[in-house]
């Protein structure tokens, strides 16, 4: 009997509380957890434990470095992503992974629009910073697609919208060169609204009309581009217009009366003088 009550106890161990398992898990990873479930409220409690874990770079394998900032701009979560500006994630400048990308440029890429209006408020010279291949968060947002986050950055873009849509990355392609080649037509008009190069050639001498994803965006394009150099010209005609025409009657005014002065002095003079 002894042998036999032996046997079940070592049969049957007891298994180890489920909470010392949880207990196990490394806060870094817990908080990035925590981004992925979009739960701010745990993602305070984690940082107010740890503090160190503001940034928190992802060194595995696939992680690129990515601070708590970039994956919760990639994902969308604004509410996750206020919390961390406001807690001083960026204070020291924007975080950059190992393709020196910024939480903008992750956010302009899947097309957050509440989360990138929010990082184009806090630093609108985000805007501008480029990773290792030259790109900015303008060409990120016209390569995928998304219109509204190509609007928004036109808006808060320093130097305004029409240096922007001419920047070129290492390549020598421009942000109509990325919406061109992917096809987005929406993002056509409103880079070419805004000033784009049309003729701008990458370093292979390529032009946007030439990366055209399919017949009907070239057509589409090609019409764009004409319809755009046909209201340039219309445009300065009307603003010389109207700058002649508020100009014009106050200069002939002017010279109108030294003109009539001249004559009157001329005139006296004669009488004057010729008997």
């Amino acid at each position: 009997m002894s042998i036999q009550a032996k046997i079940v106890r070592t049969q049957s161990p007891r298994a180890p509380p489920a909470r010392s398992c949880y207990a196990r898990i490394d806060p870094s990873i817990r908080i990035r957890r925590a981004i992925y479930a979009n739960d701010v409220l745990l993602v305070k409690r984690i940082l107010k434990s740890h503090p160190h874990l503001l940034h928190n770079p992802d060194v595995s394998h696939t992680g690129l470095s990515n601070s708590n900032l970039h994956l919760s701009a990639s994902l969308g979560h604004l509410s996750i992503c206020q919390f961390l500006v406001e807690a001083g994630h960026e204070q020291t400048g924007p975080a950059l992974n190992e393709n020196h990308e910024t939480a903008l440029m992750l956010a302009a890429r899947a097309g957050h629009i509440e989360v990138v209006h929010y990082l184009c408020q806090a630093d609108p010279s985000w805007i501008l910073r480029r990773d290792v291949h030259g790109r900015d968060a303008m060409m990120e947002a016209s390569r995928g697609g998304h219109d509204t986050v190509v609007q928004i950055l036109l808006t808060y873009v320093p130097g305004g919208p029409g240096q922007a849509v001419r920047r070129a990355d290492h390549e020598g392609n421009t942000a109509l060169h990325f919406a061109s080649s992917n096809g987005h037509l929406l993002v056509l008009r409103t880079l070419l609204a805004a000033g784009a190069d049309a003729d701008y050639e990458n370093i292979w001498r390529w032009t946007p009309v030439a990366y055209s994803a399919s017949v009907q965006a070239e057509v589409y394009l090609k019409g764009l581009i004409a319809q755009t150099k046909t209201q340039a010209p219309v445009r300065k005609t009307k603003s010389n217009m109207s700058k002649e025409a508020m100009k014009g009657p106050q200069t002939g005014g002017v010279s109108g009366l030294r003109l009539v002065q001249e004559e009157d002095d001329t005139d006296d003079w004669v009488s004057r003088n010729i008997p």
